[in-house]
C-alpha cells in the first residue's frame, strides 16, 4: 500500500513548452492527419501532448512511445487524462529498438535537436520505411534554414544543447537529403510561435 501511495503522489512531469504549443501544432495536426487512421508519437515526453490531442482527433488511434525512463511520467497523464484512443507508450529508442507498430502517420515534436545527427537520420529512414504510400509524418520544432538560425535566440539554444552533448538544431536541407531518398519527401513548412515550424512530409 505505501509503495502505492508513493507512486500515487510522485508529482507528474510537465513542460510548459508543451502548454504553449499544443494548440498552433492541433491546428495543423487536424488537416494534416484528417484521413489517418493510427498514429505513433516517437518521443512523447512528458505524455502531455498526447493526453491534449487524442480526444481531439477521436477518428484517429494514438500510440504513445519514448525511452523507459520516460514512461512512468506518460502513464501519469494518460491515467489522469484517458482517453479511448489513446495507447500506452511503447519501448521505442531510436538506433536500438526496431520500429513499434504498424501506423499511416508519425508526429514527434522536439526530438530531432536533442539526438545526435545519426539518430535524426536513421529516425527519417525508419519513419520512411515504415509509412504506407500516402503516410504522414509532422516533425515539430526549431529548424535552420539554408544553413542559417532563424532567430538569435535558436543560436544561443543550439550551442547550450551542444554544449551538453545534444545534437543541436538541424537543417531543413539536411532532413530533406535523409528523407527523399526512402520516398519521405517534404509538402509543407508551418511557421509556428517561438521561432519553431512544423515540417509536414508525405510519404510516396
Amino acid at each position: 500500500m505505501a509503495g502505492s501511495e508513493s507512486q500515487s503522489l510522485m508529482v507528474k512531469p510537465f513542460s510548459q513548452a508543451c502548454e504553449n504549443n499544443q494548440e498552433p501544432i492541433l491546428a495543423i495536426l487536424r488537416e494534416a492527419f484528417v484521413s489517418r487512421k493510427k498514429i505513433l508519437e516517437i518521443g512523447s515526453g512528458t505524455g502531455q501532448h498526447s493526453v491534449y490531442f487524442a480526444p481531439r482527433l477521436p477518428h484517429l488511434v494514438w500510440q504513445t512511445s519514448d525511452m523507459p525512463v520516460n514512461h512512468r511520467g506518460i502513464h501519469q497523464w494518460i491515467d489522469e487524462y484517458p482517453s479511448d484512443n489513446l495507447r500506452k507508450p511503447l519501448s521505442f529508442t531510436i538506433g536500438q529498438d526496431t520500429f513499434p507498430c504498424q501506423v499511416d502517420g508519425v508526429f514527434t515534436a522536439n526530438t530531432a535537436h536533442i539526438m545526435l545527427p545519426d539518430r535524426v537520420q536513421l529516425m527519417m529512414q525508419l519513419v520512411a520505411q515504415h509509412l504506407p504510400n500516402g503516410g504522414v509524418f509532422c516533425q515539430y520544432g526549431p529548424f535552420n534554414v539554408d544553413g542559417r538560425f532563424t532567430s538569435d535566440s535558436n543560436a544561443t539554444f543550439d550551442a547550450a544543447l551542444r554544449g551538453q552533448g545534444m545534437g543541436g538544431i538541424r537543417d531543413i536541407a539536411e532532413l530533406i537529403s535523409w528523407a527523399e531518398p526512402f520516398g519521405l519527401n517534404l509538402q509543407k513548412r508551418h511557421g509556428m510561435p517561438a521561432n519553431n515550424m512544423l515540417l509536414e512530409w508525405h510519404k510516396s
